[in-house]
């Protein structure tokens, strides 16, 4: 029975994959209808966290394009890019990557996603490469955040055997950065060319995308206003506020004597931010919600919307045997115990919840503590299916149709950065974990 309903599941992301616009999140509705009416299952909790992260984050980025920030921002990329215009696909990552570290949460790689798009593309350069290593990149930098819930509940797990905090980031941070970097030179050649997209081309061909393309071609010789600078300066330094509350915890306000969570900081300074920029640069309102960010973020939003809740509704229904059948696994085989994290983290889409049921078992059955260090790693198995936030919302950014879920939904954009960013990181963790542990 599980499988008839993992197969409609998917069946639901590739039609709507193919309907495109928010084809994805209407199809997810069709899904969830046919899980709760026909077989039964009881809908999930909604996502409903991460759709207001992004709305915040869109509506701050909206506002900062209405003002002239963003072509401000694609001025100073083009100056960059033109020396070299290829290092956008190792500077994304690069980015994402220490948002994460800082932030503990990969969602905060949401505020830059938009940006990333559009440099690509107003430079000619495919924005399925660095849109793809940036979103792996920010899942991947989990396991060497410090503030990250998986990475506290490693530690936690195997201290009694002397490991602490350092000897986890010890392998961590240099297997992870090592393994990003080796990817990116692979994805940096994924793909055509975008002059040479077959799906690129045929966008043009309509004039009204055309035309939005022509509208502002020369951005070295564009004025650039006061307030266009300030909008970038307001945005950024909201940026920097939630990777900085983030890291640093005691700066958020507590209740019950924890801190603030981070999906509601983010949403938090993110609005304000956006009112800030509303308030100092005066952008037309009508204009912010006319403009490629705000509707791809909304794309994105009613995206998640329906294909999260329809996974999320699959999964916990079926948690139990989904445990049980990876606890087997693991106990026939422990060499397996990547495995079996990889598998776990695909269909839980959880670092926290990866740790929290397969590392105890892994310490019972006797697994050396580096060597369950060395693959932990593999519990950023998201990219497996594409129902995973920031990779529905890349595809709704990416106006030039290059980030996509393909024909068969396996062989979308972030398979292949995803598993050659697997595999090199847990090579380089084995090796770090038997050199440092």
């Amino acid at each position: 029975m599980f499988l008839i309903q993992f197969a409609i599941v998917l069946l639901c992301i590739l039609i709507g994959a193919r309907l495109g616009g928010i084809g994805l999140g209407v199809m997810g509705g069709v899904g969830l209808s046919i899980l709760a009416f026909v077989f039964g299952l009881k809908p999930a909790g909604l996502p409903i966290d991460v759709m207001l992260m992004i709305m915040a984050v869109v509506s701050a980025a909206a506002a900062m394009q209405a003002s002239g920030g963003l072509d401000y921002m694609i001025k100073i990329a083009t100056r960059i890019l033109h020396k070299n215009p290829r290092h956008i696909t190792f500077i994304a990552p690069a980015v994402t990557y220490v948002f994460t570290l800082l932030a503990g949460t990969g969602h905060v790689a949401y505020s830059v996603l938009p940006v990333i798009a559009e440099v690509s593309r107003h430079n000619g350069i495919r924005p399925e490469r660095p849109l793809s290593m940036a979103v792996i990149a920010s899942q991947f930098a989990i396991v060497a955040s410090p503030i990250a819930a998986a990475v506290v509940a490693v530690v936690a797990y195997l201290e009694p055997q002397g490991i602490h905090l350092g000897n986890v980031l010890a392998v961590t941070v240099p297997s992870t950065i090592l393994g990003m970097f080796l990817s990116c030179i692979f994805v940096n050649k994924m793909g055509k060319e975008l002059k040479d997209d077959p799906i690129y081309l045929a966008r043009l061909q309509n004039p009204e995308y055309s035309q939005l393309l022509q509208a502002k071609t020369n951005f070295e010789e564009m004025e650039i206003s006061s307030t266009a600078k300030t909008s970038v300066a307001i945005f950024l330094f909201g940026a920097f506020l939630v990777v900085i509350m983030g890291a640093i915890p005691s700066l958020r306000p507590a209740f019950d004597g924890k801190p603030m969570g981070m999906a509601h900081t983010i949403e938090i300074v993110m609005l304000s931010a956006a009112a800030l920029i509303m308030l100092i640069c005066k952008p037309d309102g009508n204009v912010i919600t006319k403009g490629s960010v705000f509707h791809a973020g909304m794309r994105a939003v009613i995206a998640i919307f329906g294909i999260a809740w329809l996974g999320d509704t699959l999964m916990q229904a079926h948690m139990s045997e989904v445990k049980d059948m990876v606890k087997t696994l693991v106990e026939t085989a422990p060499w397996a115990f990547a495995l079996a994290l990889f598998l776990l983290s695909v269909l839980v889409n959880s670092q926290g919840a990866t740790v929290a049921t397969l590392f105890p078992l892994g310490i019972a059955l006797g697994i050396p503590a580096p060597i369950l260090i060395g693959v932990f790693v593999a519990v950023n198995g998201y990219f497996f299916i594409p129902n995973y936030g920031p990779i529905i919302a890349s595809i709704d950014f990416d106006t030039t149709g290059t980030t996509r879920i393909g024909k068969f939904i396996f062989n979308h954009s972030f398979m292949l950065p995803g598993l050659l960013s697997m595999a090199f990181c847990l090579a380089f963790g084995l090796l770090f974990a038997n050199l440092f542990l």
